[in-house]
């Protein structure tokens, strides 16, 4: 360790320490519960493992049911003298990408130093390290603020159901951690002396989209001038609808799924496809939605129609000046773990975005560092498991302690 720490941080970083075991079960415990989005009891199931822990630990827990997706789960711990102030939060999901029962074909494994599994960087890993700092306070004294963790369950889809629970509990915080993946710099390993780590500084917004098309159904051998393709209309907009795409401006459109038709005898009576879209600012989210309904909902084929619809939604994170300064406790207090720390900007959509814009100072990518994700090869390097616990614990003591004196400006 380097640098200066004061006797409560340094009791807070020794006792993780000797957790480090106990993060490494809970982690696997974790990534072993089956827990894809459109799997209510599997991500049920992963919140029954940290409602447990929480309740080993003596925590406040609270249960936010949900019928088709995953229950919002929240633990909490008062400040240390009792005062109801905002809390400082520690988010995360636990919701994969993957399909159901892909934790039985690759459960958990340590290979090298790094850990592998569905979700072990994103982001189950980041639960592991926020479920303990939590812990580390409840055990050794609490904050001087309260604490407040949140873990939702539909954030691969940009979060339906949780949206407005992240909302509401950033309204009432000072300021938010969000425990996404962090990487290490190129070519650094995590048994280096010193490394460096690199967050995230801000991201992109997303907009997902689904278009149907509607035309009509002939016989394509006896009657194809009866038909009207929705097909062919489909395909004619596709690449208009990419044509959107500005990477100077930070703006993509992608349309990454297609279907449609009847038979292959038929003319397509209807069809469908699923559009991405990403952007920088807040302004190039209206100006491209617009764009996108007039190329969907304009016909390219004569006695054919379209809608589009609205998936979901993540808003961009910005910084404020607010955030800024929790960067800068953050940096310091990774600092006394031998990690040096940059941001970066991220073409990636997170819940970190929502916090923002409701104007809670909010960091993301806090946890450990790792890659690979939303792939088979997903991984996290073991050691830096402990250290991000670290560094988040002191980092959150000194914001719990900066928020008792008004000093981030919300």
């Amino acid at each position: 360790m380097t640098g200066a720490i004061d006797a409560q941080n340094q009791t807070l970083a020794d006792w993780l320490s000797s957790q480090e075991a106990s993060m490494v079960d809970l982690l696997r415990d974790l990534v072993n519960a089956d827990s894809g989005t459109y799997d209510k009891p599997g991500v049920d199931a992963a919140g029954d493992v940290l409602v447990r822990f929480w309740q080993s630990h003596g925590l406040e827990v609270r249960r936010m049911p949900h019928d088709r997706f995953g229950d919002g789960l929240s633990a909490r711990l008062p400040a240390a003298d009792g005062v109801l102030e905002r809390p400082v939060m520690l988010m995360g999901h636990r919701d994969t990408v993957f399909p159901k029962g892909e934790p039985m074909r690759r459960p958990f494994t340590v290979v090298d130093g790094r850990g592998y599994g569905p979700g072990v960087a994103d982001m189950k890993s980041g639960l592991v390290i926020e479920a303990f700092v939590m812990a580390a306070f409840a055990a050794l004294g609490r904050a001087e603020s309260p604490l407040l963790m949140l873990t939702t369950s539909d954030e691969e889809i940009a979060s339906p159901s949780s949206r407005g629970l992240i909302e509401a509990h950033a309204r009432e915080a000072s300021a938010v951690f969000n425990a996404e993946p962090s990487r290490l710099a190129e070519s650094e390993t995590a048994t280096s002396n010193r490394r460096t780590q690199v967050i995230t500084r801000g991201r992109k917004g997303g907009v997902f989209m689904r278009a149907e098309f509607v035309g009509k159904a002939a016989h394509s051998g006896a009657h194809y001038g009866r038909g009207r393709s929705a097909i062919l209309d489909l395909a004619q907009k596709v690449a208009p609808l990419h044509a959107l795409t500005n990477l100077d401006r930070g703006v993509s459109v992608n349309v990454g799924l297609i279907g449609g038709g009847q038979t292959v005898n038929t003319i397509a009576p209807s069809a469908w496809c699923e559009i991405d879209l990403r952007y920088v600012e807040p302004a190039q989210r209206d100006e491209l939605v617009v764009a996108i309904q007039s190329i969907v909902e304009t016909p390219s084929v004569d006695g054919t129609s379209a809608k589009l619809n609205i998936l979901g939604e993540f808003l961009p994170l910005t910084q404020s000046q607010a955030s800024l300064q929790l960067l800068d406790i953050y940096t310091r207090a990774a600092s006394r773990f031998g990690v040096d720390v940059t941001a970066d900007f991220s073409g990636g959509c997170a819940d970190s975005g929502y916090t923002a814009n409701v104007g809670c100072p909010t960091l993301c990518s806090v946890g450990p560092s790792g890659g690979g994700g939303h792939t088979p090869d997903e991984y996290i390097e073991m050691p830096t498991l402990l250290t991000s616990a670290q560094t988040l614990a002191v980092a959150v003591a000194e914001v719990a302690r900066h928020a008792r004196r008004a000093s981030l400006a919300l």
